[in-house]
Order: C-alpha cells, then sequence, then structure tokens
C-alpha cells in the first residue's frame, strides 16, 4: 500500500502543475487493488479544504472528487464507511465535511448524541444544538 499526501491528490484533480500533475497521475493509474493507494481521513478533510478555500471548487465538485476516491477499487480511504456517510450529509446540506465527518464519526463510535454550538451542523450534519 503506498499512502498518498493530500497535495499529490490535488495535483491529481487540480493538473495545475504540470510536471507535479504527470507524477500525480503516473502514480494514481499505476495503483492496484494488490498495491492500492490508502488515503487517510485528514488528507480527505485537508483535501476538502484546499479545493474549497484555495481554489473555490463548488460543493458539487468536491462530493463528485470524494465519490471517485470512495468508489476507486486502487485506493483505500481510511475509515471509508465513516467518510461516505459524512458525504451525505454534506451533499445534502450546507454544513460543512467537517463538521459532517464529526457527527459521523461520533455515531460510528456510539455516541448518543454529538452536541455543538453551530446551528448549521445541528441542522445539516446530524449534531444537537447544546443549550
Amino acid at each position: 500500500m503506498i499512502g498518498l499526501d493530500t497535495n499529490v491528490l490535488v495535483r491529481y484533480f487540480v493538473k495545475d502543475d504540470p510536471e507535479q500533475t504527470r507524477l500525480a497521475v503516473g502514480l494514481v493509474y499505476s495503483l492496484t487493488p494488490k498495491e492500492p493507494g490508502w488515503v487517510g481521513i485528514a488528507a480527505i478533510l485537508e483535501l476538502v479544504w484546499v479545493m474549497s478555500r484555495i481554489y473555490r471548487v463548488g460543493r458539487a465538485q468536491i462530493a463528485g472528487i470524494l465519490d471517485t476516491l470512495l468508489a476507486s477499487k486502487d485506493i483505500v480511504v481510511e475509515q471509508g464507511d465513516i467518510a461516505r456517510e459524512a458525504l451525505q450529509r454534506y451533499r445534502s446540506g450546507k454544513a460543512e465535511f467537517a463538521d459532517c465527518l464529526v457527527a459521523a464519526s461520533a455515531k460510528a463510535a456510539a455516541c448518543t448524541r454529538t452536541v455543538t454550538f453551530d446551528r448549521i451542523a445541528a441542522r445539516d450534519a446530524g449534531m444537537e444544538i447544546l443549550e
């Protein structure tokens, strides 16, 4: 298994640096189910942040990028089931992906609820307002 850093994923999806893009695409295309890439949950969070804040990519495109990673037979995403659940909430609401991931992770850890002061996270990520 080969760990993939956020900047490799960014080059693969954005293709804004010819040399790094060539290397990133070549590596991703060389991955197989027997020797897959591994993407940690921290890299997923960084990727979403970079795509939305630096590259101004919209939610639908970010969701598509995450779909691509999660559906790949050649890439293993850490806590993939939790990331899929977070992606569903992200896609259907206005909460940040990180908030959706926090709520999905807490649910997977058998928390009875996840509390927040963020009204959007409470409404769309599955949390409850702490009052």
